[in-house]
């Protein structure tokens, strides 16, 4: 045979060792082979070269064709024994458990002044409006429990709703009951009967995830049915949107909008990672910049609105600020991070534990403190009573403590129209000076939040405000606040904002 010939008998060689090794590497029992059929190649020396291509270009065929089948049962093994399924499967095990939320509610509507102004009633015979106008939204949610109906969400997806129904992917409708909410997390546990089980997601562990790990976001985005978006993580653990939140948040890049909140944020295995929560945005609509709650926060703020039905805090009771390089060098320590103790408050878990002031904190339960923010997490996240180990540097020498955590008290809010048709759009709440260290008593009230046009946003009151009378009758409380206020015509009030002194007239 010519030298073509020759070279083509060691391809085909070289594809029988390759399809062979394939076959070897699957470990299968000796009553079952990959090969449907054996090939044989028998050289007659006598052949002539024309004949002996055509017959090894026939085996090549055959060996391709075999290689092919081989190679398929081995993905097709190593599949089963990865348990890793496409993208279109994983989503098709997945979606089932995501559903999408609708709530209804009502909310104080800003009267127009002429309304109420006989002069305009008299002459153009208006009618009197409604006090109250109905409001709907809704957004996502995810099955975390399919025999009792658990579904977690955001907490602002079913603030203030009176009435909320639960869309599954099968068509099916449920009217749901809030179980807990928190709003320091912006997580929520609603629940729905059902006649039967129903799809629920597996929890995953977001404390393994990595910074470039694939993930896909399933929601119902502008109230649109269940719509899914895939991207990377793209960072860890960045801080709450607001001021007032505990924890950190999941950054990726999968697409998410508005009505993808409380939906489910998985890996490739199909495991729940996160709750997509918020987006960075200018326009109101994805950036590529969005933020998920890590399923670790999920798991403990559920666990404990399922056994108390709300959050119970963890407190250390210190008064904390952080340390600076300047700060560390007036006190002569030899480190620049942490959070310095300032006050310890009476009674308080820290004071139990034997914490003092000018103690740094730099670790709790093995995980790093560089400043007051890393401490409140830590802290905020634990339940009450939870015992915790507690690393601090005290006069350049580190000391471990353990501490039992008390519990931050409720805070108590208020739809300021509850109180008074004049205060409506603020929302309020009981003023404890040093809240955070369970120092002092209530001083007043504060106005957590102004709606925009609203009527106290006209009366120039803004969020931080502190109320501490009412014409001449001081206030300490919102039950004190309540009773001077209610049902007057003309409110006086004296305010403090930023250390200045006020007073803001309303009438109706």
């Amino acid at each position: 045979m010519d030298t073509i010939t020759n070279k083509l008998l060691m391809i085909t060689a070289i594809l029988f060792a390759l399809v062979f090794t394939t076959a070897q590497s699957h470990d299968m029992d000796d009553e079952h082979h990959i090969f449907e059929h054996d090939i044989h190649i028998e050289i007659d020396e006598e052949i002539s070269s024309e004949e002996g291509k055509e017959m090894v270009l026939k085996a090549i065929s055959e060996a391709l064709e075999v290689g092919e089948k081989a190679l398929s049962n081995a993905m097709a093994t190593i599949k089963i024994q990865t348990k890793q399924n496409s993208l279109p499967d994983l989503i098709e095990e997945t979606s089932p458990a995501v559903v999408r939320i609708a709530i209804r509610g009502t909310m104080q509507s800003q009267p127009n002044p002429f309304f109420d102004d006989p002069f305009f009633e008299r002459f153009f015979g208006q009618p009197q409006m409604p006090r109250e106008r109905e409001f709907g939204g809704g957004g996502s949610g995810v099955i975390v429990d399919g025999v009792l109906g658990y579904i977690i969400t955001n907490a602002h997806v079913i603030d203030r709703a009176d009435e909320i129904k639960v869309f599954t992917k099968d068509g099916n409708e449920y009217d749901a009951e809030i179980l807990g909410a928190d709003k320091g997390t912006d997580l929520a546990l609603i629940k729905i009967d059902s006649d039967k089980k129903l799809p629920e997601i597996t929890l995953g562990d977001s404390d393994s995830v990595r910074v470039g790990d694939s993930v896909v976001a399933i929601g119902a985005p502008f109230g649109l049915s269940q719509t899914v978006t895939s991207g990377i993580i793209s960072a860890l653990g960045r801080p709450q949107m607001t001021a007032d939140g505990f924890g950190e948040m999941i950054q990726t890049d999968a697409a998410i909008n508005p009505g993808n909140s409380g939906g489910a944020l998985i890996n490739l295995e199909g495991k729940l990672i996160g709750i997509p929560s918020s987006i960075f945005t200018r326009g109101g609509g994805n950036i590529g910049i969005g933020f998920a709650i890590p399923v670790s926060t999920v798991k403990n703020i559920t666990s404990q609105i399922i056994d108390f039905g709300s959050v119970k805090r963890g407190l250390l009771g210190v008064i904390i600020s952080d340390l600076s390089e300047d700060v560390a060098e007036q006190l002569g320590l030899d480190i620049d991070k942490g959070a310095l103790i300032q006050e310890v408050s009476p009674d308080s878990a820290a004071e139990d534990a034997g914490l003092e002031p000018g103690d740094v904190i730099i670790k709790v339960d093995d995980k790093d403190i560089e400043n007051v923010n890393d401490l409140r997490n830590a802290i905020g996240l634990k339940r009450s009573g939870e015992r915790v180990k507690i690393e601090i540097i005290r006069n350049n020498r580190e000391i471990i403590k353990n501490a039992k955590l008390g519990e931050i008290a409720v805070e108590q809010t208020v739809q300021a129209d509850e109180i008074n048709s004049l205060l409506a759009g603020a929302e309020l709440s009981d003023y404890i000076e040093d809240s955070g260290s369970m120092f002092g008593k209530s001083m007043g009230v504060i106005i957590l939040s102004i709606e925009p046009n609203s009527n106290a946003d006209r009366a120039r009151l803004k969020a931080g405000d502190i109320i501490w009378a009412v014409g001449n009758m001081e206030v300490g409380n919102l039950e004190e606040f309540k009773s001077v206020t209610q049902d007057k015509d003309i409110l006086i009030l004296r305010v403090k904002r930023n250390g200045r002194q006020l007073i803001i007239q309303m009438r109706k």
